[in-house]
């Protein structure tokens, strides 16, 4: 898979265990770190948690493995390093506050299908 395919296969990860508001960007063009942030904000910290578990667990199944995570329970957001691939899940609040999506809006934003 390529990174594109990973950013997908996050945003569908995320869309069936009901994470709302979910954007991708490709920022390849932009920065150097990363070709795609998948964001999504959950309702609560359980369901942040428990959609980093989905999507960790649904990457490595394709082979990719997670080469960190930051951020801790309780704290409102937590961005996982794929690599290419830099998945941010917020709570409604945290997401409004750092408005990611902004920071990035010159960048090519990817519908994600049903």
């Amino acid at each position: 898979m390529n990174s594109k395919e990973y950013a997908l296969l996050a945003g569908k990860i995320l869309s069936d265990k009901k994470g709302q508001d979910i954007v991708i960007i490709d920022i390849g063009e932009k920065a150097s770190f990363a070709d795609y942030f998948v964001i999504c904000a959950g309702t609560s910290d359980r369901q942040i948690q428990s959609l980093t578990d989905d999507v960790e667990e649904g990457f490595a199944k394709e082979g990719l493995l997670v080469k960190s995570i930051e951020g801790r329970q309780g704290s409102g957001w937590i961005l996982m390093d794929f690599g290419d691939v830099i998945v941010n899940l917020f709570t409604r609040e945290m997401r409004d506050r750092y408005s990611i999506e902004k920071v990035w809006g010159d960048c090519k934003f990817i519908e994600l299908e049903d």
